[in-house]
């Protein structure tokens, strides 16, 4: 790569972790480079990623406040509060989400500074886009529950690493958005999860909360499923894979 290449908004409190096996992976990028934040982001969310972007470290800080990220990818000199200073107050107040630090410095030195920090991994600039997405993916089973390597349910399986999803053994061509609300339900199988919760795992903050987007969303990958129909509407509940 060149060149270094919420539903919750600000004033409402993060939702306790509640330690439900999520399988969607939500990221935060902190890179004050907006060229290399913005490529960073668009190339995560074709990976199946919810994905948030801050040019700064206060607007970082503010969003790690009120947001549970999996994944920080946090630049080390961020203009505001310096990448060190948010490592610091993450490992400090043993946060839930995993730092993968970047810096333009690639010396040894640089970075066992920014490890000794409380930082997960580290990766120097200019760093290869499918080593990143391997790292932030391996630090968000980290922070999660482990899942199995495959996900099945009655029919259906999803393999998240090959990015491939099946039915009967029928290749299903999803997009990233239908992709990661599958696995999602497929992560609680029979468990009802609520459009709020999809909606923070599988949208970013960009996205009206009171939007119909999750319903319309499963309106697709329905169509896609086909029959007989597997994902169940659980009225003032949620969604749920229900028995096929």
């Amino acid at each position: 790569m060149s060149n270094g290449f919420s539903t919750r908004r600000p004033g409402r409190p993060p939702r306790p972790y509640d330690h439900r096996r999520w399988a969607a992976v939500r990221v935060l990028v902190a890179e004050d480079f907006e060229i290399l934040a913005r490529s960073v982001g668009t190339g995560l969310r074709r990976e199946g990623m919810a994905v948030d972007v801050v040019l700064d470290g206060t607007t970082a800080l503010e969003r790690l406040a009120v947001t549970r990220y999996d994944v920080v990818i946090l630049d080390r000199d961020l203009p505001g509060v310096h990448g060190d200073e948010i490592c610091r107050r993450l490992a400090y107040g043993r946060h839930e989400t995993r730092v993968l630090m970047l810096t333009a410095s690639g010396t040894i030195e640089d970075r066992v500074d920014g490890l000794s920090l409380g930082a997960d991994d580290y990766l120097p600039k200019p760093f290869a886009f499918a080593e990143l997405v391997a790292r932030v993916r391996a630090l968000a089973r980290r922070a999660t529950p482990p899942l199995p390597p495959t996900l099945a349910y009655a029919d259906l399986t999803l393999d998240p690493a090959r990015r491939a999803a099946f039915r009967a053994g029928r290749r299903l061509e999803l997009s990233p958005r239908e992709f990661a609300l599958l696995e999602c339900l497929l992560a609680m199988p029979g468990v009802v999860v609520s459009a709020e919760e999809l909606l923070e795992r599988v949208w970013d903050e960009a996205t009206d909360p009171f939007s119909s987007a999750v319903k319309h969303t499963v309106h697709r990958l329905r169509a896609k499923l086909g029959d007989p129909p597997v994902i169940e509407t659980v009225r003032e509940g949620g969604y749920r894979l229900g028995a096929s």
